[in-house]
């Protein structure tokens, strides 16, 4: 779909929120009514346009109930600058992408410490030199579209890692579960913390750590939980 399509659709404030709410869970239009606080029509008219858009999909659970999530991982750019304005749409790129084919862009994938970025400084450049001010603006162009196929690798490679520690887990409340050991793989962290990091009740929360205790995959001290290391 083109990006100024996406802008027209996620102007409307309420599609912005179902997306939010999608975010954290599949959901079906009740819930999704309740939560908007409109009236499930409204809530089946902004779904109908999110799916033809393929933002969002559905499926049909035993009890013949239709639950919506989002379809795919979708990244919309908006630049506006004294030199460009512009709306760039971008999908993640496969995991396959070789990110060190990237010129322009110096990722230290063998961690070396003495790697150090070789390229040009503006200040370093004559003010009246214009073929280097030239080259130079051009190197950082490439850059820029660079940095932007890095972003995909990455987002391609988070939703790849996300899917596969949610599977691991195999549990209905797989991606809250995820989201509490990304909260403590920044280190360690309270009940009342990670609550909030999550944006679910203590109550729930405290009943997921206490899961993820039991099956080795965290540890808890004195109120404290921390990821046991070389799980």
């Amino acid at each position: 779909m083109d990006s100024g399509e996406f802008l027209d659709i996620l102007g409307n404030a309420n599609r912005r929120r179902i997306l939010q709410l999608l975010a954290e869970r599949p959901c079906y239009v009740t819930e999704i009514s309740d939560f908007l606080g409109v009236s499930p029509k409204a809530v089946i008219d902004h779904l109908e346009k999110l799916e033809a858009a393929g933002l969002v999909e559905s499926r049909t659970d035993s009890k013949r109930r239709k639950y919506f999530s989002i379809a795919r991982h979708v990244r919309l750019e908006v630049t506006v600058s004294p030199y460009e304005f512009g709306t760039k749409s971008a999908y993640p790129a496969s995991s396959r992408l070789d990110i060190t084919s990237c010129r322009q862009l110096s990722i230290d994938l063998e961690h070396d410490p003495e790697a150090t970025d070789s390229s040009v400084t503006a200040s370093e450049i004559e003010p009246d030199d214009v073929v280097s001010l030239t080259e130079a603006l051009n190197d950082v162009e490439q850059l820029e579209n660079e940095l932007s196929l890095a972003q995909r690798w990455a987002q391609g490679k988070l939703t790849e890692l996300r899917e596969h520690l949610e599977s691991v887990l195999d549990d209905e409340q797989s991606r809250l579960l995820a989201d509490l050991l990304l909260a403590l793989a920044d280190g360690p962290s309270d009940l009342d913390a990670l609550a909030r990091s999550v944006g679910a009740p203590p109550a729930v929360v405290d009943e997921l750590l206490e899961k993820l205790v039991d099956d080795g995959i965290i540890e808890e001290d004195d109120g404290t939980y921390s990821l046991v290391e070389d799980n």
